[in-house]
């Protein structure tokens, strides 16, 4: 599913319009991004939690050469889905409606 298809489905089970369907979900992603961008964690009950991850600076390879290179320390975004989430996508999609 892609964003298009996301939007259709909001407005089609909210009776939202397209528009008001896409500005929905772009608020929600802007402020998902925003609140892991100033280290917060979001959790959305059911589905999961958004939160920022400390990652090492380490040594990997570059693919072409194989030479060695410095990879610096960053912060990345991590998810981890909720009990229910991951539940469902253990039972093959089966959702109960």
């Amino acid at each position: 599913m892609n964003k298009l298809e996301l939007i259709e489905a909001l407005a089609t089970k909210s009776n939202l319009t397209r528009f008001n369907a896409c500005r929905a979900i772009d608020i929600l992603v802007n402020e998902v991004v925003t609140a892991v961008t100033m280290g917060k964690k979001v959790t959305i009950a059911g589905f999961g939690t958004f939160k920022p991850a400390a990652r090492a600076a380490r040594v990997g390879k570059n693919p072409k050469t194989g030479a060695p290179i410095k990879i610096k320390a960053t912060t990345v975004p991590k998810f981890t889905p909720g009990v229910a989430f991951r539940d469902m996508v253990a039972k093959e999609g089966k959702i109960a409606r």
